[in-house]
């Protein structure tokens, strides 16, 4: 298995998006990829849509989704 280490990809910076993890050296915040290709976008189209970014960043959005929640707290929720 390939592993990208996300941490080469993306970063959050206070003075960039309100500190929202965006793909290094861009304002494409990591949840609109992830969002995109859940909504079945391919990754052709994606790397067309935003040619700064390279099929590697978007592995290493996925990446570092899995981390977040994987590290998440669950609270239970009481209707």
């Amino acid at each position: 298995m390939n592993t990208i280490n996300w941490r080469d990809y993306i970063q959050t910076n206070p003075a960039i998006m309100l500190g929202k993890p965006v793909i290094k050296n861009t304002r494409i915040p990591v949840d609109l990829i992830v969002e995109k290709l859940a909504f079945g976008e391919s990754v052709e189209e994606i790397l067309l849509d935003y040619p700064r970014i390279s099929r590697e960043s978007i592995q290493a959005c996925l990446h570092y989704a899995t981390y977040s929640l994987r590290n998440e707290v669950y609270h239970e929720l009481v209707a």
